[in-house]
């Protein structure tokens, strides 16, 4: 089926959501994590999935039965994995292996009562937005939401054959423009506001830290050893000012949530975590690289759309999972939301205050990609944990009644408001 058309809150003016605090995040669920596919069928996506899913369900207190809509970002699909050889049939076809479908999951669960189904060719930001909307608008009333990250050898963001012709000589160098793209703007800012790379080092190693307390993170599982700034330091340029732990490790991951009615979330296992508003947006540059005013411009005005919708502002959000794909970008995310106070260029000074778990700025305490694996859901998980008051090792010591994430880069985002309570 197809997705609602004129779902998306992607302009100002829009007011105050109208589902606002009658749709709730119910059940969360995360497969196991490695690093790569290693091409065993109990590996592959399809079978982390069902995984997730499986937890997800679980986590909620419900039956799969009670599911009636599923929706996936199927995952990989502007990498070429193929060509590459198959298992026998049915595993046959990219789905199920190296991507999921929500058709495909339909069919692997088992799921006999779904009434909506859809395969959202975007990414988990915008997804949750849909995934929101989708309950609120009534086309289902229990939605398992499933988002798919694959890695397979040598072939992550291979996804132009002619990446160094033509046009993308110049402009992808190194397979995919976002790598120099953001080091330019990071130089620009650091111009701007007097500031230097290695003043993103409390932030990084911060996050690898609160990462490390997720116990199915990348980190927690297979390379569980504390990160120090020398660490941060000491790593190899990928493209100056980017160093190697500026940017998110790619893994094989799968995680899966609920939706479901504020209503029907009062009798499921867990307390409810509603759904507030939800913002996306696509910033048009000028040119083949976003100046620091755009980027500047575009994330204020996300973010205001976002506060518009939710009836909030700056000081009324407690936890805050902005995106880290590259730690570069990052600041422009808490710049432009003024959390915790921090404006334009003040966010390395902010780095460099008391921002974990247990101080009074407990910023990115999902730890983030940096610091759990590039999953683009610990941010959504972590909101929603503290919220809950679940969070563990990583439960803030402040105030946690309403959570902000978003993903994924600043001109190509969807962002969410949680809220413990319904208003």
């Amino acid at each position: 089926m197809v997705a609602p058309t004129g779902w998306m809150r992607n302009k100002e003016g829009l007011g105050v959501w109208e589902h606002r605090g009658k749709v709730a995040v119910a059940g969360v669920g995360h497969s196991p994590m490695d690093r790569r596919w290693d091409e065993k069928l109990e590996h592959t996506l399809g079978a982390y999935s069902i995984i997730a899913a499986q937890r997800a369900a679980a986590d909620a207190g419900i039956k799969l039965d009670d599911i009636d809509g599923v929706l996936s970002c199927p995952g990989p699909l502007g990498d070429n994995w193929a060509p590459r050889p198959y298992f026998d049939p049915p595993y046959d076809s990219e789905d199920g292996i190296t991507k999921v479908t929500a058709e495909w999951l339909t069919r692997g669960l088992g799921l006999k009562n779904t009434k909506w189904v859809h395969s959202y060719d975007s990414h988990v930001g915008p997804e949750w937005g849909l995934g929101a909307q989708a309950v609120g608008d009534g086309l289902c009333t229990t939605l398992l939401m499933l988002y798919p990250t694959g890695n397979l050898p040598g072939r992550y963001h291979h996804e132009m054959d002619n990446h160094a012709r033509g046009p993308n000589q110049w402009l992808n160098l190194w397979s995919w423009g976002g790598i120099s793209q953001w080091a330019y703007s990071f130089n620009e800012y650091c111009r701007r506001y007097n500031s230097n790379h290695d003043r993103l080092a409390p932030f990084v190693v911060n996050s690898r830290r609160n990462g490390l307390m997720f116990d199915w993170s990348y980190y927690a599982v297979h390379q569980p050893e504390p990160f120090t700034k020398e660490d941060y330091l000491a790593a190899r340029w990928v493209c100056k000012p980017m160093s190697l732990f500026d940017a998110d490790r790619p893994v094989q991951h799968s995680t899966a949530y609920i939706i479901t009615t504020g209503e029907r979330a009062k009798a499921m296992k867990q307390p409810p975590v509603y759904i507030l508003n939800h913002a996306q947006g696509q910033n048009k540059v000028r040119s083949s690289v976003e100046t620091i005013e755009e980027t500047e411009e575009w994330t204020a005005r996300l973010a205001r759309i976002l506060y518009e919708g939710a009836g909030l502002g700056p000081a009324d959000i407690d936890i805050f999972n902005p995106y880290d794909g590259y730690t570069l970008f990052t600041q422009y995310w808490l710049e432009a939301f003024g959390w915790h106070g921090v404006k334009k260029g003040e966010a390395h000074d902010f780095y460099a205050g008391d921002i974990s778990v247990e101080g009074p700025h407990p910023f990115m305490s999902s730890g983030g990609n940096n610091g759990t694996g590039r999953t683009r859901t610990a941010i959504y998980t972590d909101c929603i944990e503290q919220l809950r008051g679940t969070a563990g090792k990583r439960q803030v010591n402040v105030r946690a009644e309403t959570a902000v994430a978003g993903c994924v880069l600043p001109q190509n985002n969807g962002h969410i408001v949680f809220g413990k309570h319904p208003s």
